[in-house]
């Protein structure tokens, strides 16, 4: 059976049922053709489906835990039975928690390693292959600023961006003369449930910074990917951000991204118990920020 001629191409959105990655889907299927959205919530899927085919495009939704063991071999067999393959690969599912690494719940911190590190480039490198076979198409995916630094008080959720966009960059550059394109967005701060749904939204850093729209980020990142580019930084605020992360010495900014992320009435990371402010906080967390 020939790929080209008996199944057709589909832009597969992990993650697709919210947020940036259903933006992507939805603009992704203004070129017409298969979109296949993946994502645990049924019903979220559902809605992201309608929006999926008021821009033209032919929605097909596939349920699936990304923590379940095979979720790429399901999402393979998904695509064989309705007589599609992937042709563009966008990874865009991930989550973040925002505290200090010794107060958080274990499990769900290495969560954050399962969702957004291990999932990501099990189905990269599932599907890899047949682009190559065919030489066309590729892989999207979603990255941050955050992977430009480490991240006090999100350390897990930085180093996985940060792999996200060397994973990505590595992969870029093996490919480039294949035919396949493999780009990283990093976008900055997107008014999304993202924010509320870490606890990120509470943290001074991310009320300092301005929230782009995740249509916009979306139209950015698929020209940037139809354009054969490494990476997309999308927006004036976000290469500025990312700019300045890249000049500031560590021992500036490492301090600078922990406070501005941390609040007074966390818990202390020293294991004491008591709040910060009230712990390793006291004298310098009322200048930084006031009311904790």
């Amino acid at each position: 059976m020939s790929l080209g001629s008996e199944l057709r191409p589909a832009v597969v959105v992990v993650g697709g049922s919210r947020g940036i990655g259903k933006a992507i889907a939805t603009v992704a299927a203004r070129q017409g053709g298969p979109v296949v959205l993946v994502a645990r919530s049924h019903d979220s899927l559902l809605a992201a489906a309608t929006e999926v085919q008021e821009a033209g495009g032919e929605a097909f939704t596939l349920d699936l835990d990304l923590f379940s063991a095979g979720a790429s071999l399901r999402l393979e067999a998904f695509l064989q039975e309705n007589r599609l393959y992937c042709d563009v690969l966008v990874n865009s599912a991930g989550y973040g928690l925002r505290g200090a690494a010794t107060t958080l719940p274990i499990g769900e911190q290495l969560g954050i390693i399962d969702v957004n590190v291990r999932a990501l480039s099990e189905l990269t490198l599932r599907f890899l292959p047949g682009m190559l076979a065919r030489r066309r198409g590729g892989v999207l995916n979603l990255g941050s600023i955050a992977g430009f630094t480490p991240g006090p008080n999100m350390a897990l959720y930085y180093a996985s961006k940060s792999f996200v966009r060397s994973f990505s960059d590595a992969l870029h550059e093996e490919l480039r003369h294949a035919g396949v394109t493999v780009t990283c967005v990093a976008p900055g701060p997107v008014e999304t449930e993202f924010l509320d749904r870490s606890g990120a939204g509470r943290a001074m850093l991310f009320k300092v910074l301005p929230r782009a729209d995740a249509v916009d980020v979306a139209e950015s990142a698929w020209r940037g990917f139809k354009a054969g580019r490494r990476l997309v930084v999308p927006g004036v605020s976000a290469k500025l951000t990312a700019f300045v992360a890249s000049i500031l010495p560590t021992a500036v900014l490492l301090p600078l991204i922990g406070r501005l992320q941390r609040r007074g009435n966390d818990p202390c990371p020293c294991g004491s118990g008591a709040k910060y402010k009230n712990c390793c906080g006291k004298g310098w967390l009322s200048r930084i920020a006031p009311g904790g």
